[in-house]
């Protein structure tokens, strides 16, 4: 498992599309688990999975020859932990997960300073990459690896050196 953090307009989901798109052709099993801090509408509220939430359905799956998803409404209760969630996946060759900063799993931060915000990596020891625009800053610690962001094929494979796959 490996998480992936970093602003909003970092280039963390672009980055992860490439990543998956390789790994996936290349025979491997990739899971994504995606954070999302705004409400998430699958279907037009009309749609009948849609009615069957809001007539009070705790989960309800839908379910085609062609995928299965599963919305479960939290109707006030504690969002689940990621840990939760990670145990209703299928086995894979590697889980990527977007956003839970706060998590302690290895991370690779994306960054770009032209977003105006701060680096996470000073401050988050599970940190243990960054993909960035600009050159490795002074005293970094050197288990952390340094990445060049516009070099998809070296964040490749780091990715996969990290999570021990094959090249």
């Amino acid at each position: 498992m490996l998480g992936v953090i970093g602003w909003s307009g970092s280039g963390k989901t672009t980055l992860l599309e490439l990543v998956v798109a390789r790994l996936a052709a290349s025979g491997l099993r990739v899971n994504v688990v995606k954070h999302s801090h705004h409400d998430v509408m699958l279907e037009p509220p009309h749609k009948d999975s849609a009615r069957m939430r809001a007539a009070g359905a705790a989960e309800v799956m839908i379910a085609s020859p062609y995928r299965v998803a599963i919305m479960r409404e939290l109707r006030g209760a504690a969002e689940p932990s990621l840990a939760e969630h990670l145990a209703r996946l299928a086995p894979a060759d590697l889980t990527l997960v977007e956003g839970y900063k706060w998590e302690a799993l290895p991370k690779l931060e994306v960054y770009r300073p032209d977003v105006g915000k701060p680096p996470m990596f000073p401050g988050d020891p599970h940190i243990v990459a960054v993909a960035s625009t600009m050159a490795r800053p002074q005293g970094l610690a050197p288990q952390v690896a340094w990445l060049d962001l516009l070099d998809a094929d070296a964040v490749l494979r780091w990715v996969r050196q990290f999570n021990g796959l094959p090249a």
